[in-house]
């Protein structure tokens, strides 16, 4: 991440804390109080990330993986209130299939043979 991402990201999220809408021109206001120069795109591709996205959903999610709940988070809308708790259910189905782990006598060996 170069310094001006980071520099971006801070301000954001200071923003959002105090309650303030997230705009460019204030975290070019903050970044300018920081004594910080960052090249002049990235204030507003912040800004129309935190216009698109939900700031508490990006802080709350940042070490979940995304790649599943994508893919039913986009079925659910398209099916409403019944196809929501269909898409739910495979989804439930899938994990517990991945808890399934091969143990080494399914193997044919162990380590102490």
């Amino acid at each position: 991440m170069s310094v001006g991402e980071i520099a971006c990201t801070y301000a954001a999220l200071i923003l959002h804390d105090d309650g303030i809408a997230v705009t460019a021109e204030k975290i070019a206001a903050l970044l300018k109080a920081a004594n910080l120069s960052v090249e002049s795109y990235w204030p507003s591709l912040f800004a129309k990330l935190c216009e698109k996205r939900n700031i508490e959903d990006l802080v709350m999610n940042v070490g979940s993986g995304g790649g599943g709940a994508a893919a039913v988070a986009v079925a659910a809308p398209t099916g409403g209130a019944s196809g929501a708790a269909a898409a739910a259910a495979p989804a439930a189905e899938e994990k517990k299939e991945e808890a399934k782990e091969e143990s080494d006598d399914d193997m044919g060996f162990s380590l102490f043979d």
